[in-house]
């Protein structure tokens, strides 16, 4: 069985409801999935200023927070982040950036991994956001799989990002459409399907 880690943060939702997606989707396709959102690095103060913020933080107070064990376990690492001035959110970086010893092991090679975001608006830094994330994993020797334009569901209106699923949250007033929901699922299908193909060919070697 393919494991897969869907690891996120989300301030005010979003990039929850896609990250929920991934798991499902990764479900579906036969793995054993671990839903986890990483640490938030906010004051209280800045967070019950936002009612959203505050709120969803209320809400998934059960998703359990991401450890690198959770990385040293899966084969296949989906990473969701907000873009913050077209980077990926602090939050997660300071996850990644706990992530060295596995490295310098080398236990972070040959893991398939992919990203997805969630901007403000259409042209808010959701292609930058993903690369930026993606440059990590070409440090680590893992083998970025992107949805590209491989399913029909990638040329819809509202999606279109060949590097990986995204959303437009209207500063936080919005849901991840159907046909963003949608991507993230083929994305995370195409993840388990890739891995588990290298490790059939691995094992055949």
């Amino acid at each position: 069985m393919t494991n897969v880690a869907v690891i996120y943060y989300s301030s005010t939702g979003q990039v929850h409801q896609l990250a929920v997606a991934a798991a499902e989707a990764a479900e579906k396709a036969g793995a054993e999935v671990r839903l986890r959102q990483v640490a938030e690095l906010a004051p209280q103060q800045a967070i019950d200023a936002n009612p959203d913020w505050a709120a969803h933080r209320d809400a998934t107070r059960d998703v359990g927070l991401a450890t690198p064990e959770d990385l040293e376990w899966a084969d296949v690492v989906l990473f969701g982040t907000p873009t913050r001035f077209g980077l990926p959110a602090s939050q997660i970086k300071q996850f990644i950036d706990t992530l060295g010893g596995l490295w310098a092991q080398g236990k972070l090679v040959n893991k398939v991994v992919s990203s997805f975001t969630s901007t403000s608006t259409v042209h808010g830094g959701q292609e930058s956001t993903l690369l930026a994330l993606n440059n990590t994993f070409y440090h680590w020797g893992a083998i970025i799989v992107a949805p590209g334009y491989a399913d029909p569901v990638q040329f819809a209106p509202s999606n279109g990002n060949p590097y990986g699923a995204s959303s437009v949250s209207a500063n936080g007033t919005a849901s991840a459409t159907e046909e963003n929901l949608a991507s993230i699922g083929f994305q995370s299908t195409r993840c388990v399907e890739i891995a588990t193909a290298l490790h059939r060919g691995l094992n055949a070697a």
